[in-house]
């Protein structure tokens, strides 16, 4: 409750932190900054966006992926999750206080433990610079304390170093492939409407090696992940409550993106799917084409929140079942970014009466906006 009452009070002073006169201009102009809308055709360049792009309202580096201990033990796979968020405020830039937030980072991480039954999760929030946290631009390098995701400009590899009560990650990951653009060339729509969109481009099949340690027991590990980029000004449109998304690194080494925009009511605003198959082709798909069915739901016991943790997915003639490493896979980051959902490791389970047929797959689903309508 403290860390989350220090994040309010952060958010509270960027609306005041420009005094009266800067209070009378906000409340004529609704707001301070005219963020940059996401427009088709701006061609991505590697490095530089993996790097930030402050100028946007909101932005996050998401990584997710199985694990496989190399030590011998015969423990079931791990999941695991790290996020970085980066969050524009609305403060007033002629403000001359070195103090004034105008830019906040959030963390999550998680790990997926089915030995435990549970997933352990931690969170960070600060306000960007004094060497509290940080997202640079030109390539990746984002840091909160002593959390951090970086990419080594001379092996190219992403490093992920962080440590949280019950669990640690030292981890490097190897891209094997080219990123993947989704939408059109990078631009993914998140609505009907052009300018409710995103920036995105996913890289999977990263190849992970590293240590991770849960409640004091350290193992080397090995295994696959997958990261999304996504940076925006206007993501929700507003009648929508949250997202269905997932991420699969399919075994012949093809890659499946899919999702599902929920309006509030449930059924689907929008939806979009893309799969590039093993040998490079990209299929992708529209709204029409792609389904989340529910199969099976489960309650959380501290929530009280039911998620759809197992679901058929239909995307063209193709179909999977996702099924979850284990049910309790619910992450509380009120204390950060406000939200209740459920993120968790998956495998894919292909469909043999499809009219094609994919390979199987693992990889993470995530649920939000189950608890309340999410609002970013």
């Amino acid at each position: 409750m403290k860390r989350r009452a220090l994040v309010l009070a952060t958010l509270a002073a960027a609306g005041l932190a420009s005094g009266a006169g800067g209070a009378t201009r906000a409340a004529r102009a609704g707001r301070y900054l005219d963020y940059p809308d996401v427009m088709p055709g701006v061609k991505l360049e590697f490095p530089r966006d993996h790097g930030a792009h402050p100028e946007y309202r909101t932005e996050w580096w998401y990584v997710t992926g199985l694990l496989q201990r190399t030590d011998g033990a015969k423990e079931p796979a791990l999941g695991f999750q790290v996020t970085f968020f980066r969050s524009r405020l609305d403060t007033d830039p002629a403000n001359p206080s070195r103090f004034a937030p105008h830019q906040l980072l959030f963390a999550h991480a998680a790990v997926s433990d089915p030995a435990q039954g549970h997933l352990f999760s931690e969170q960070r929030a600060s306000r960007a610079g004094f060497g509290l946290a940080e997202a640079t631009q030109g390539d990746l390098a984002v840091h909160l304390g002593a959390w951090s995701l970086v990419r080594d400009v001379v092996s190219g590899r992403f490093q992920i170093r962080l440590a949280a009560r019950e669990f640690a990650f030292t981890l490097e990951l190897t891209a094997t492939e080219p990123p993947l653009l989704e939408g059109e060339a990078g631009y993914s729509q998140k609505s009907p409407l052009r300018g409710e969109a995103s920036e995105y481009y996913s890289l999977p099949h990263l190849q992970v090696s590293g240590s991770v340690r849960v409640k004091g027991s350290e193992s080397a590990v090995r295994g696959q992940a997958w990261m999304d980029r996504e940076w925006s000004s206007n993501y929700l449109a507003e009648e929508a409550s949250g997202w269905d998304w997932t991420g699969l690194n399919l075994e012949d080494g093809g890659a499946l993106m899919a999702f599902r925009i929920r309006r509030r009511g449930a059924d689907a605003l929008w939806a979009a799917a893309t799969l590039r198959h093993a040998d490079g082709t990209i299929e992708r798909f529209g709204a029409a084409a792609v389904r989340f069915t529910t199969l099976s739901s489960w309650r959380s016991p501290r929530s009280g929140v039911l998620y759809p943790v197992m679901q058929k997915l239909v995307v063209g003639p193709y179909a999977m079942q996702l099924e979850p490493l284990m049910q309790d896979q619910e992450l509380d980051s009120s204390a950060s970014t406000g939200t209740i959902y459920w993120e968790g490791a998956v495998r894919a389970v292909p469909d043999r009466s499809a009219a094609a047929i994919l390979a199987p797959a693992e990889g993470y689903l995530e649920l939000t906006g189950y608890d309340q309508p999410l609002t970013l």
